[in-house]
């Protein structure tokens, strides 16, 4: 489905700036261990990431729970921050969401789809506002049912609902998903949503935040966008097929791509990485990636800073910097086959223009010519730039990338010694604003 290359991070490419092979060998060893540890975690079903591809109960609930809710439907917002979030904006957007005329076919039948994962006072006071109440359905998630930003959404939503009359449609209108009840700990979504008799939908208890696209949380979206999940889930369960037939480290491409990664932060000072997808269809995958790269690998003094960018665009905004600045930038590069796509350049209005080589072009082999000449580029100015190539862009392929990435960056996290599911850092910060709001109250 798709084709890493990290050739153009080797000395013998990029020069000084790449790792040397004595180097590169050496933390290949370092990481095999690594893989036979998450094989084993696999067997004895330590890890709930690597079984989930291969669950179908919460699918087939998932499509009945959104089946009632769309009764009626016209708009469908959903609430949740983070991981609850950007995981379904990534599936969404593979379906046409946030790309204006490029929706599926049959989309149009579809509820809209509205996602509202940052809290802003003002804008949610704006949707609130201007949303059509009867025929809107409000999505909730919080595994812990205590994320005070989905609260305060919610509550708001809630509050709008009942002052416009709608109070006994409010079973209707909402759907959980949050974590069963536990003894002792408390769950404020599913109190508050048990209180209005609202359907709720269990959150995977072993699988939370950024690693929850592949559950509920992320193909609630999926599915509401027309994308078939079991499709999305065979995708992902591909990457823990190879996993477990992998021979060595380097016969596993999530093992290389960690590797590589640690061993170019270590070796040569790399401390940014850049997620460059040529295709706006993966804009979201990249702002996806920077919270699970982040959240996951900063800790302890460790850790690599993500930032997300697209191709050709940032070719004209962040370049600049990748080229020409410090040497401590790592870049992947994204790339969809694309040639023979889209409007052909009419040959005599291109030369009018001054840009003859335009000429008899399709505007996706412009950009397929972009997205190869940027690795050369970069590797001539030595700068360590990985490619992955994909055939094509559906919903095998996204989950493929997605099961990709989190055993990548898990992997990373094992062999920096950080623990990759944890993020203590985060905590401080919700703590300090409950007491700042407690002491106004």
């Amino acid at each position: 489905m798709f084709q890493q290359n990290i050739d153009g991070c080797l000395e013998n490419a990029i020069g000084q700036h790449g790792l040397a092979p004595q180097a590169y060998a050496s933390w290949l060893d370092s990481i095999g261990p690594h893989v036979e540890t998450l094989k084993d975690d696999y067997r004895k079903d330590r890890l709930p990431l690597l079984r989930i591809a291969e669950e179908e109960q919460d699918i087939a609930d998932a499509e009945a729970a959104l089946a009632k809710l769309s009764e009626g439907a016209k708009t469908l917002v959903f609430f949740g921050t983070g991981g609850s979030s950007l995981g379904g904006e990534t599936f969404a957007q593979i379906a046409g969401w946030g790309i204006y005329g490029v929706a599926l076919p049959g989309q149009a039948k579809r509820p809209r789809t509205r996602f509202y994962a940052n809290l802003d006072g003002g804008t949610l006071q704006g949707v609130l506002d201007s949303l059509d109440l009867p025929t809107t359905r409000f999505i909730v998630t919080s595994k812990s049912g205590g994320t005070a930003e989905t609260l305060a959404q919610t509550i708001a939503a809630l509050t709008v609902v009942k002052a416009a009359g709608l109070e006994a449609q409010i079973p209707k209108m909402f759907l959980g998903i949050t974590e069963p009840d536990k003894p002792g700990k408390t769950n404020g979504l599913r109190t508050l949503l048990s209180t209005f008799g609202i359907p709720m939908l269990e959150h995977h208890t072993g699988i939370g935040g950024r690693f929850s696209c592949l559950t509920n949380v992320g193909l609630m979206a999926a599915l509401a966008r027309g994308l078939d999940a079991r499709a999305i889930r065979a995708g992902a369960k591909s990457v823990v097929d190879a996993l477990l037939a992998a021979k060595s480290a380097s016969d596993f491409a999530p093992a290389v791509g960690a590797a590589t990664a640690v061993a170019l932060s270590k070796e040569k000072g790399i401390a940014t990485l850049v997620m460059m997808p040529y295709a706006d269809k993966l804009g979201r995958l990249s702002a996806w990636f920077v919270q699970l790269w982040a959240e996951s690998l900063g800790k302890g003094g460790e850790g690599t800073t993500p930032i997300g960018a697209l191709g050709p665009l940032d070719q004209h905004s962040q370049l600049q910097l990748f080229m020409d600045g410090p040497h401590d930038h790592y870049l992947t590069i994204l790339r969809v086959a694309s040639e023979g796509v889209g409007p052909r350049i009419d040959p005599e209005l291109a030369r009018i223009a001054g840009a003859e080589m335009l000429g008899g072009h399709t505007v996706g082999d412009i950009v397929s010519a972009q997205s190869h000449a940027l690795p050369e580029a970069l590797a001539r100015a030595g700068r360590p730039v990985r490619t992955i190539d994909i055939a094509k862009l559906d919903e095998k392929t996204i989950g493929a990338l997605l099961m990709h990435f989190m055993i990548e960056t898990i992997l990373a996290g094992r062999l920096l010694g950080v623990d990759p599911f944890d993020q203590p850092g985060v905590e401080l910060a919700k703590v300090l604003t409950r007491e700042r709001l407690a002491k106004g109250a």
